[in-house]
């Protein structure tokens, strides 16, 4: 560099890379102002062989789709010879895209050199940055609660709802599991469908295509968790050392032998994987007398099988010999496509194991017996929540043919899921029904005569007296 004398301010001479007071040199500054930004044809660009930056197919599919929905916002950065800068992730979504021509800002007024620096510098100096995560998660929560599709911000689902709810491996009194005791008559009738908002509640028969039919409108489940009945006598063998009582369940409440509990279990399962997507993956609960038999049907309805997971309960039941603190679930997968991962071993703070710990209904808190009144073998809501955040997408539909008191459909709501309950018991749809209402204060309604669940209700207590009403011009005697 050259000097200039001492009786006037010292300055220095400019090269292509002498920065100016610290930062972009005068000149530099002056043609990045003007800067244009221009449209080229694809087929014009060319991606650099010494772009040390990689991108995976997913990451692609990301930035396809947030181009796809906010439009081609960040230009490609090129030099003079339409050699990429930065933004070969954008150009290879611009191909996936099929896009014929690109909005390009052209960088002749760098060196070769600093080219090479600024590819690089591009992407680095925005690893460098952080986040403030209580911002985050409200900029996130927003976004979630206005149903906007949340994973076009770059982060994945489990990322998504890790931040917002954090992981608990033991749960603590939660109110979603506050459940009204089964009623004395029903509202729901056999081949009712309820619609809440998103969900859907038919009273139907597990084993009948045409009550899968009917649930389903034609959509298919991206995951399944169900609770059989266990073929098990449910008088003296759940609920309260005695002082609750139960009504059977409507069928495999004992009556069953080996054989036709399994034949039973091996049909219902068919009729779930006709009901689920490729890939969809199927919680099955059962207890350990009788896992073999469902063991036996799911290898044959199923393609596969995942895992065993072993629910461990805080406090141990009824037993002969031993008292039981666990029940077994199985995890089958239907179809060969991929299924939803969204633990992948951790990587997103999501530690998952097969022993899960939660208190169950016999578990010594406020409640408990009125979850024992509700259904003899009620699972906790925050055990279903991890496992469909575990393998399922926001608005996925949830499925379960044997809905009980509807923790499945609770779980599903919470999470941002659809659930889709079937149950046979028309007692039970009650149950499940009013509990939705109760705990996000909306209103059922019947899909055929579009009448809430209190106006059905009302009706149809007219109609058991001896009145039948007719509202809108439905019978509903």
């Amino acid at each position: 560099m050259t000097s200039i004398p001492n009786s006037s301010p010292t300055v220095r001479a400019r090269t292509r890379t002498a920065p100016l007071d610290g930062g972009i040199s005068a000149l530099a500054l002056d043609k990045a102002l003007a800067l244009k930004v221009t449209k080229r044809p694809l087929s014009e660009l060319k991606p650099s062989p010494r772009n040390a930056r990689t991108h995976s197919k997913k990451q692609i599919n990301q930035v396809a789709d947030s181009i796809r929905v906010f439009g081609f916002v960040n230009p490609i950065l090129v030099d003079g010879n339409n050699e990429i800068v930065a933004g070969h992730g954008r150009y290879a979504a611009a191909k996936l895209l099929e896009m014929t021509s690109v909005p390009v800002i052209c960088l002749d007024h760098l060196t070769p050199d600093e080219i090479r620096a600024y590819r690089i510098a591009d992407n680095r100096l925005a690893e460098s940055a952080g986040w403030d995560d209580e911002l985050l998660k409200l900029e996130l929560g927003h976004l979630v609660d206005i149903e906007f599709e949340v994973e076009l911000t770059g982060f994945d689902t489990p990322q998504i709802e890790f931040l917002l709810s954090g992981e608990h491996a033991v749960q603590k009194a939660d109110p979603a599991d506050e459940v009204a005791p089964v009623a004395e008559q029903a509202v729901t009738q056999l081949g009712d469908l309820w619609l809440l908002d998103e969900h859907r509640v038919f009273c139907g028969d597990a084993r009948e295509r045409a009550s899968y039919e009917k649930l389903m409108g034609g959509a298919l489940a991206q995951m399944t968790f169900t609770d059989p009945p266990y073929n098990v006598a449910i008088d003296g063998h759940v609920g309260g050392l005695g002082k609750i009582k139960h009504r059977p369940f409507a069928m495999a409440s004992g009556e069953m032998s080996k054989a036709q509990f399994t034949a039973f279990l091996k049909g219902v399962f068919g009729e779930i994987k006709g009901a689920s997507q490729d890939g969809a993956l199927v919680y099955t609960c059962i207890d350990g007398q009788h896992f073999h038999e469902m063991l036996t049907a799911g290898h044959e309805a199923f393609d596969e099988l995942k895992a065993v997971i072993c629910w461990a309960k805080t406090n141990a039941g009824m037993g002969s010999l031993y008292r039981a603190q666990t029940e077994l679930i199985p995890l089958w997968k239907v179809g060969k496509a991929a299924h939803v991962n969204n633990i992948e071993l951790g990587r997103h703070g999501r530690y998952r194991t097969t022993l899960w710990t939660y208190a169950g209904a016999n578990g010594f808190r406020k409640g408990r017996m009125e979850d024992l009144a509700s259904h003899p073998t009620v699972k906790p809501c925050a055990m279903v929540m991890e496992a469909i955040k575990d393998c399922s997408k926001r608005n996925g539909i949830i499925l379960d043919v044997f809905g009980g008191n509807g923790t499945t459909l609770i779980a599903a709501a919470k999470t941002k899921r659809w659930g889709y309950l079937m149950e046979l018991d028309p007692l039970y749809v009650d149950v499940a029904v009013k509990r939705w209402e109760t705990l996000f204060k909306r209103e059922a309604r019947h899909a055929e005569t579009g009448l809430t669940f209190a106006e059905m209700a009302m009706l149809r207590d007219q109609a058991a007296a001896g009145a039948t009403q007719n509202m809108g011009g439905y019978d509903v005697a």
